[in-house]
């Protein structure tokens, strides 16, 4: 019967932790990389929304939001997109001042005040780009049970793995603050001005 020596045995323990080593590595890379393609896909559809349209996802999502439901109160707003009242609020303030919506009391109850879209909102929508939370979501949906929550659990122990399972988060896919000013909004455009330019204009001519 042949006997490994010591040191072809130190050899190969040294080598098999070494493939150890270098397949872990190459699952970590794969990890970062699958992360970083992740965090990349969703800022360039960010800035593809705020450049095709002027709005952040969350701005789209509540507009789709009031479209979608017809007459609702900023609570009924808040619970459909799932963020709290205080940020929708902001956020309806913002899309007011762009004329993409505007507020209305009630008339059977003085109490509510209703959010609707304007004609400028109708038009932005119709031309927007499918949101990428909505590519998501359907494609989730597609996923057998067992599947859904293995994916749920995988992304809940990423979060964990890096100190992130207790940061304040929304069910919103995007980057940044989700009430912040949109860049197109800070230089003072907005994708309506040009149809409303084009209504001024054909109203001077009739």
């Amino acid at each position: 019967m042949n006997e490994v020596s010591e040191p072809q045995a130190c050899v190969t323990s040294d080598s098999s932790h070494e493939n150890q080593g270098d397949h872990l590595e190459h699952r970590i890379e794969e990890v970062l990389v699958a992360l970083r393609r992740v965090i990349r896909a969703t800022d360039l559809h960010s800035k593809h929304l705020v450049k095709t349209t002027g709005l952040t996802a969350p701005q789209m999502l509540i507009l789709q939001a009031i479209r979608n439901m017809g007459q609702v109160t900023i609570g009924e707003i808040a619970n459909e997109v799932s963020l709290s009242q205080a940020t929708v609020t902001t956020i309806l303030d913002r899309l007011e001042k762009r004329e993409l919506i505007y507020r209305q009391r009630s008339l059977t109850d003085k109490r509510k005040v209703h959010a609707h879209l304007t004609k400028f909102a109708d038009t932005i929508l119709l031309g927007a780009p499918i949101p990428l939370q909505d590519q998501l979501t359907r494609q989730f949906g597609h996923l057998k049970e067992w599947e859904q929550t293995m994916l749920i659990s995988s992304l809940q122990r990423v979060a964990q793995m890096m100190d992130a399972h207790e940061i304040d988060a929304a069910p919103v896919l995007d980057v940044g603050s989700l009430d912040r000013h949109t860049q197109a909004a800070h230089a003072g455009f907005y994708p309506q001005d040009e149809a409303f330019s084009q209504d001024k204009r054909k109203t001077k001519v009739g």
